[in-house]
């Protein structure tokens, strides 16, 4: 059964995160909220939790994940960008977008693109995402938390509980999300192009 971690929105619990992270470390799957809605995360290593989040969701091998960041710096570590896209991203950062950007050989080849070698990342702006992420000190591998048939993510915490309770390790309560997910912006063919519009405003990018 899933612990559940009632962490403020605002000022996170530092014991809490703590735990929270070690719940990661040990190989835990979490539903975690969002500047935009909930997800699910687990280690960057981790391939079987990684696959534990596919049955959850219902996704292929070729399921797309994104690495969450604390910042830019941590983003560059794992992408190839070039003085316009770092310029584009720092206007857009931290906020409800994810980026597909080309790899690096810093990213493993199994949350690469499998055809294109690129990779999703993301810097939210929610101050429990960047208590984890320091705690952690390496990104998150994340997915949003849309069930098999559903069309919008899960934004209730005790919901995502009553439901996940027997195929997650922990659920951290934040508050209620949105039910829109990251505008997800692909930066890799010299003009950024919307391939699915979310919370994050699209228009800024025409």
């Amino acid at each position: 059964m899933a612990q559940f971690f009632q962490i403020h929105p605002q000022n996170p619990q530092l014991r809490l995160i703590r735990q929270s992270v070690q719940i990661l470390r040990q190989g835990g799957v979490i539903a975690y909220p969002t500047d935009s809605s909930y997800a699910l995360g687990c280690a960057i290593g981790n391939k079987e939790a990684m696959d534990r989040i596919r049955r959850i969701r219902r996704v292929d091998d070729d399921h797309n994940f994104t690495l969450v960041c604390r910042d830019l710096s941590e983003v560059a570590v794992y992408a190839r960008i070039d003085n316009e896209t770092y310029r584009l991203l720092k206007r857009f950062t931290p906020g409800p977008y994810t980026f597909i950007l080309p790899a690096t050989r810093e990213v493993p080849r199994r949350l690469q693109h499998p055809r294109r070698r690129t990779i999703g990342l993301r810097v939210p702006d929610f101050p429990i995402v960047s208590a984890l992420l320091a705690e952690l000190d390496e990104p998150l591998m994340s997915s949003t938390l849309i069930l098999p048939d559903a069309d919008l993510p899960m934004n209730d915490a005790e919901e995502i509980r009553e439901t996940l309770e027997h195929v997650v390790d922990m659920v951290i309560d934040g508050g209620p999300c949105d039910i829109a997910p990251t505008t997800v912006v692909d930066l890799t063919g010299g003009v950024p192009e919307i391939l699915r519009q979310g919370k994050g405003e699209a228009v800024a990018f025409a």
